[in-house]
């Protein structure tokens, strides 16, 4: 069996994104400190996958694989399909925790790790 995969979204997880939005192929930023170190790891144990809203518009996935070379950040795939994983990482997302009291707070109150 092969190894189990992890989803990691780009934006603000892989890429710094401190321009903000410039447009699916414009990709301005340097990657988040440590995230290079951090995938060679994980990809001692899993497959690793970037899905990114990016990945949805005209040349995103082309984008995002030339700013991973770039940086020399190894990737198991880019791609426009979520695939079945263990693990999302996304700078923004909510646990859902089964509890489903003060969800909705948490959604208005919520704010990424570099907006804190």
């Amino acid at each position: 069996m092969g190894k189990q995969t992890v989803i990691f979204d780009f934006d603000g997880v892989i890429n710094s994104y401190a321009s903000r939005w410039q447009g699916a192929d414009v990709i301005p930023d340097t990657p988040v400190e440590g995230i290079k170190e951090a995938i060679v790891e994980i990809r001692k144990h899993y497959r690793v996958v970037v899905v990114s809203s990016r990945c949805y518009q005209p040349g995103g996935i082309e984008a995002i694989k030339g700013w991973l070379e770039k940086y020399d950040i190894k990737v198991d795939d880019v791609t426009d399909e979520k695939p079945p994983a263990v693990v999302i990482i996304d700078d923004r997302a909510i646990t859902f925790d089964g509890n489903t009291k003060g969800l909705l707070e948490k959604i208005k109150t919520f704010k990424p790790w570099n907006k804190k």
